[in-house]
């Protein structure tokens, strides 16, 4: 890493590749202590390899690398726990006699969803089709579309978020 920062983009390919293996046992372990597919496991380590490489100035030489790593690899596997939340899952079927047959009334009409949808840039307006309505996955849309899994949060978060102010300014 010492040599990557000072310009080295053999060293850094070098330590990208030897690190990665250490970041998946990393993800995989704490995955596998707090109950989590360790399908995940892989989510964290691009994150982490991401990070590392945006903050890669940031990690003093003076000092040794794991704990930085290890830092960053926390924060990350903190953080996708967060955006998926708790959950529990609960069979409907158990309860289909008690709920009963529920009314729909999402609040707009099909023709209302598509005209905001309309209003969206394409690519936009295929990642929500694909995530949000057709409930494919992030990978499954990134692979779909030839884009990163990344890629396709960052446009799926501003595509709703310009959805919502659509929608609000539809309300008013």
């Amino acid at each position: 890493m010492r040599a990557a920062i000072e310009g080295d983009a053999e060293a850094y390919h070098r330590f990208l590749v030897s690190v990665t293996p250490c970041l998946r046992s990393m993800a995989c372990r704490r995955c596998r202590i707090v109950g989590v597919a360790e399908t995940e496991a892989e989510d964290i380590v691009q994150e982490v390899l991401l990070t590392i490489h945006l903050k890669r100035t940031t990690w003093d030489p003076s000092r040794p690398i794991r704990p930085w790593i290890a830092a960053i690899t926390r924060n990350k596997f903190v953080d996708a726990l967060r955006r998926r939340g708790r959950h529990v899952i609960v069979p409907i079927d158990d309860f289909l006699e008690i709920l009963g047959e529920e009314e729909k009334d999402d609040g707009l009409s099909a023709r209302e969803m598509d005209r905001l949808l309309s209003q969206l840039k394409t690519q936009q307006r295929a990642i929500v089709q694909s995530v949000s309505i057709e409930g494919n996955s992030i990978r499954d849309t990134a692979a779909q579309l030839k884009m990163s899994e990344g890629a396709v949060r960052v446009a799926l978060h501003r595509a709703l978020k310009m959805l919502a102010s659509l929608y609000r300014s539809h309300e008013a």
